[in-house]
């Protein structure tokens, strides 16, 4: 029975290994053997003014195949010491022998694939290439590099949410989500093997194929804009305590996106950004939707700018429903340009529930002809849907018409509210917000996003001239008087709404028994002659200052005065006069200090300077004499130039690192990008000369 048993056994061996020893070695392989996909590099997200807004960095896995044919004991022995040592030197995380220990264990079990050190740096692993056995290669020496590639945002916290990310897990968020396809490539094929542990080693058989790049994507973002908007955000919030906020700027004409940040207020007081409240939130926006409400009116011929209405004192009643104005005692008998200048919730409520009172589904028929019912479709993920209830809803009451007409019962997201004043400001053509203008593939151009058009007209001419009137008096002489300035127009409207808790309604212990509210402004400038608009919203502001004209107000103007200092191209021409010197004295512009001595000298005119040997020079010419100041040009800032040759602020602009045109000729009058503004290399600069 034993010998029988062990002839059994002997031939079950030799069928498994001789007869269907092939079949065997192929399963084996298929299970431990297999093509494995690799990651393409995915592609940059840059700015508009092709700043790095997100890329990828490789980062490299550092492994030792220790049981290579090549690598022989004696070789292995005599340098495994220089190696652990020079690891130690390079990584001082770890000690040499913590190092050597882990190569020679390494060694004696076999290992085809030990972990030397994960992310590791490019400039590191050239290094690493150097090392004792490694600088061998990968056959004779067991060196392998794996590499991998980390997502990085250069700017950090700078739009981050607009940015967004695609991780495992979790919803792709943003840009890098909407564009996953275009930034994501073509993963390629690699043949690796299974080994202990799970762990999948590449094997450098024929037979694979590469990956391809993903493309990069041009956004319309403008990081200076971008990170005047955060700071002011992040100023106003604090200041005011507020639980989040949000600030939105578009090109009027093109529906660009040029900044949006959004900022949550965390446990310990500091604020982060943890959701695009621009592009998400929908809620009941308060008194810039009376702008709407008018328009509505208006269009089908019920009421006109000199029309005249009744405050009251202040209070008015729709069945047990009391509207209150925020000044007390009313504003007498008033027209409608007034109310809308003023805000007056009794004015504007008593005139839409009065002329739309026997047909209120006309007044949401126009709103809906606004397109004011409809999701915008931007690409971003989690768009807010806005709610403008029909008559027919089963939540419509007989105080829905007249709540309705100054923004409550009603909701919308800052973008949209921000579109519709867009579309007033492009003369009644309301155009789709625009994130991203073009995709690239190593250069070369795959695609363009042209603005695309929401509504061609959403009123009449008349209505939109109307509506822009009413909004120049918002800055000129009513709530948002704070705004006004003497450089630009501004045109807008403040808003301040109550905020509704689902679960305490407006007033409740989620808001410690008080009424909390959220203040806003929306607009657009230069008012003459539309070329940006822009909405701010701050949310539950504390300190009792709530009122849209001072939460939101503030970062709107800071917001607005960065853009118009900036672009030449938004300013008044203005009327250049010529410096007609009152002596003989040449006048002369700004410049090298050798050159305007060297002149001045040949010419005999005397001069004194105010230190010795500046590089550049400001020159101020007198009757008698000529006084040179020192002009200082930091380096990691941008250059004043305003005043110089072409041919000096191109030298002095280019060497430090900027991009330059310019139009005109004689001297710089401005200059696109401001003085004293941080260097961003390649950043592109207009100089406007006369």
């Amino acid at each position: 029975m034993i010998c029988l048993f062990a002839m059994i056994i002997v031939g079950q061996a030799v069928n498994l290994q001789i007869l269907q020893g092939e079949k065997w070695r192929k399963k084996e392989e298929t299970l431990t053997r297999n093509f494995r996909e690799i990651d393409a590099v995915r592609g940059n997200v840059y700015a508009s003014d092709e700043s790095l807004l997100a890329t990828s960095i490789p980062k490299y896995e550092v492994r030792f195949d220790a049981y290579t044919d090549a690598l022989t004991d004696d070789y292995f022995n005599e340098h495994v010491d220089s190696l652990a040592f020079e690891l130690s030197q390079l990584f001082p995380e770890k000690s040499k022998s913590e190092f050597l220990i882990g190569l020679k264990s390494a060694r004696k079990k076999k290992a085809r694939y030990h972990l030397v050190r994960r992310n590791v740096k490019f400039t590191e692993l050239k290094i690493l290439k150097e090392f004792p056995i490694f600088r061998r290669g990968k056959y004779k020496g067991g060196f392998i590099a794996v590499q991998q590639n980390k997502r990085v945002r250069p700017f950090k916290v700078l739009a981050a949410r607009t940015i967004g990310y695609e991780r495992d897990g979790s919803k792709p968020v943003g840009l890098e989500g909407a564009y996953s396809k275009e930034l994501s490539g073509v993963k390629g094929e690699m043949w690796m093997q299974k080994i202990a542990g799970g762990i999948w080693m590449p094997i450098d058989d024929n037979g694979g194929r590469e990956p391809e790049d993903g493309s990069d994507v041009y956004t319309t973002i403008d990081v200076n804009i971008q990170d005047v908007a955060e700071n002011a955000l992040l100023t106003q919030l604090e200041t005011h305590q507020a639980d989040h906020g949000c600030v939105a700027l578009m090109e009027v004409s093109t529906g660009d996106v040029k900044a949006i940040a959004n900022l949550k207020r965390s446990k310990d007081g500091s604020y982060y950004e943890s959701y695009n409240y621009v592009v998400g939130e929908s809620t009941e926006p308060g008194s810039t939707f009376k702008l709407a409400s008018l328009m509505a009116a208006f269009e089908d011929g019920y009421l006109d700018l000199d029309d005249m209405v009744d405050t009251e004192n202040g209070t008015t009643k729709f069945y047990d429903h009391v509207m209150r104005d925020s000044h007390r005692g009313g504003y007498g008998t008033i027209s409608i340009k007034d109310a809308f200048v003023k805000s007056s919730n009794v004015a504007i409520s008593k005139e839409i529930n009065r002329v739309y009172t026997a047909d209120p589904q006309k007044f949401v028929d126009r709103l809906y002809k606004m397109d004011l019912n409809k999701k915008l479709g931007i690409e971003i993920a989690g768009e807010g849907a806005p709610l403008i209830k029909s008559t027919d809803d089963e939540y419509w009451s007989g105080v829905s018409l007249p709540v309705m007409s100054i923004g409550y019962e009603v909701q919308m997201t800052p973008l949209q509210i921000l579109t519709f004043y867009n579309a007033v400001a492009n003369d009644g053509k309301m155009v789709k917000p625009r994130f991203v203008s073009e995709v690239r593939q190593s250069g070369k151009l795959v695609r363009k996003y042209e603005t695309e058009v929401i509504n061609n007209s959403i009123c009449s001419k008349k209505t939109i001239e109307m509506a822009k009137e009413m909004l120049e008096g918002v800055v000129e002489e009513g709530t948002a008087r704070n705004l006004k300035n003497s450089r630009y127009k501004v045109a807008g409207k403040t808003g301040t709404a109550q905020i509704a808790n689902a679960k305490y309604g407006y007033k409740g212990k989620g808001y410690e028994g008080k009424v909390s509210h959220q203040g806003s402004f929306v607009g657009y400038f230069p008012a003459d002659n539309p070329k940006y608009t822009c909405i701010v919203v701050v949310n539950a502001p504390s300190n009792n200052v709530y009122y849209g004209n001072l939460v939101a107000g503030p970062i709107f103007k800071e917001v607005a005065d960065k853009v118009y200092a900036s672009s030449i191209q938004i300013h008044n021409e203005l009327n250049v006069k010529e410096h007609l010197a009152q002596s003989r004295i040449p006048y002369a512009k700004d410049g090298s200090f050798s050159d305007l001595t060297k002149i001045y000298s040949e010419l005999d005119i005397k001069t004194s300077a105010e230190s010795e040997n500046p590089e550049w020079a400001r020159v101020s010419t007198g009757k008698e004499s000529v006084k040179i100041y020192k002009k200082k040009i930091a380096p990691i800032y941008v250059a004043n130039v305003v005043g110089m040759s072409i041919k000096d602020a191109l030298y002095i602009l280019e060497n430090q690192g900027m991009v330059v045109s310019f139009s005109g000729d004689g001297v710089v009058r401005n200059q696109s990008v401001a003085a004293g503004q941080k260097i961003i290399k390649g950043n592109k600069i207009i100089l406007e000369l006369v």
